[in-house]
């Protein structure tokens, strides 16, 4: 499940996504330099090979650990995009494409949102999409529908199966884990152009769609969307921390949730990473938590040069570091009111500082916004070894005993954490 929205204005085009995932599976965020005049005639996405181009551009990807492709992204010319899943009559588990791999090489060759939606159908169509699309969970398949951004506007793209349909966004837009284009489409695949017919109606399917409650999500996601007057990183921060029900504990929460938090069997999923990004014409700023759950979360500014610690070195990205060691704060966090509070309080004084110093896109000020957020970390992560154990649900119990990440048997494991210097915050 997840959800991805797009604000149009004179200023800007505002771009924000929640990734829902399953709990146990990393999403770092990986920096990818700019090739050029690459010999390599294939490429292996993440279930087949296809035709490798010579020159490609700089990405920054939210990238599942297991996956080729990504969750969401931005290349360096100031494209973002990012993909949900879509139950549609046609999704397979015949490999093919996945929505993730059509994000990655929709970023890695195209300057602009319009050559983009021309990357992705093209080899939509060419190759076909599917195969599976979980971490543990190999049976679970989808299609994939899209938004894909720039400076000058955006585009929603949805699929099924080879076929495709396009609309430019008026305004602002938002997608969840429904089809929500009918016959209003601008663009449409060559098996579609002989007639106008309902896209959504003649794909979708009802019962993962009503069980996601995406209607739900993506109305709550419009409503925030159309009453941004004064848009701004802070702004869709909130927004992309929202709760339906505010007055609810996070483990009684909804599907209907922009904010995600497994629960069980019917929520099997949660926000496993967060992206916004504003695209202007002097360029881009993306801003990425690089860990679960944005409530209890912070978002990190990265750029195309530099260091920065939200940025995973590739070649340690099965190990996630930050993900990972933030899992221990997320989990503890679950089942500790009292740290979830001191979280979310300081998270907000340190985000508001760090939004003030970088307000003027300077490098400088980026990097001092940095600098807060890892302090800020290092900080709330160093407590844990101070607190006792958390109570955490059945459910989330199950869950950290299998992946090793279970603060319930481990308060102590903090410490000896602590003092392994791979998990310390870069400048802190």
């Amino acid at each position: 499940m997840c959800d991805t929205q797009v604000l149009v204005t004179d200023e800007a085009v505002w771009f924000a996504k929640n990734s829902d995932r399953e709990p146990s599976e990393p999403q770092p965020v990986l920096r990818y330099s700019a090739v050029h005049d690459d010999r390599q005639k294939l490429v292996r996405v993440s279930h087949i090979e296809i035709e490798q181009v010579p020159d490609r551009l700089a990405t920054i990807l939210s990238q599942p650990v297991w996956c080729w492709g990504a969750e969401m992204g931005v290349n360096e010319a100031g494209v973002a995009i990012g993909n949900e899943a879509i139950f549609s009559k046609r999704a397979s588990l015949h490999p093919g494409l996945l929505g993730m791999d059509l994000v990655r090489l929709g970023l890695e060759r195209a300057a602009t949102a319009d050559a983009a939606i021309e990357v992705m159908t093209t080899l939509l169509e060419r190759y076909g999409q599917g195969g599976a699309a979980g971490y543990k969970d190999q049976s679970f398949c989808y299609d994939s529908s899209f938004i894909v951004a720039d400076a000058a506007g955006a585009w929603v793209l949805e699929t099924a199966g080879r076929s495709w349909v396009a609309r430019r966004v008026r305004g602002h837009a938002a997608i969840s884990n429904a089809l929500s284009i009918g016959a209003d489409y601008e663009r449409c695949s060559a098996d579609l152009s002989a007639g106008r017919a309902d896209f959504a109606a003649q794909f979708d399917t009802r019962l993962m769609p009503w069980f996601a409650r995406s209607s739900s999500r993506r109305r709550l996601s419009m409503q925030c969307l159309s009453a941004q007057e004064s848009p701004s990183m802070a702004r869709f921060a909130r927004h992309l921390r929202t709760h339906r029900h505010a007055d609810r504990t996070l483990e009684h929460g909804s599907n209907a949730d922009l904010c995600m938090h497994s629960a069980g069997l019917v929520r099997r999923h949660q926000t496993t990473g967060s992206l916004i990004a504003k695209l202007g014409a002097k360029g881009a700023q993306q801003w990425l938590t690089g860990t679960s759950a944005p409530c209890l979360s912070i978002f990190r500014p990265v750029t195309f040069d530099g260091e920065w610690s939200v940025l995973t070195d590739p070649d340690r990205r099965i190990e996630a570091p930050l993900w990972r060691r933030h899992e221990w704060l997320h989990r503890w966090a679950l089942g500790d009111l009292r740290l979830r509070e001191r979280l979310q309080v300081t998270r907000d004084e340190v985000e508001a500082r760090m939004f003030v110093a970088s307000a003027d896109g300077s490098s400088a000020g980026l990097q001092q916004a940095d600098r807060l957020a890892a302090a800020w970390h290092k900080v709330l992560w160093e407590s844990l070894s101070t607190l006792p154990a958390p109570k955490l649900s059945r459910h989330w119990r199950r869950i950290a005993a299998r992946d090793g990440i279970d603060p319930t048997r481990a308060a102590g494991a903090a410490t000896k954490l602590l003092a392994e210097p791979t998990i310390r915050e870069r400048g802190a």
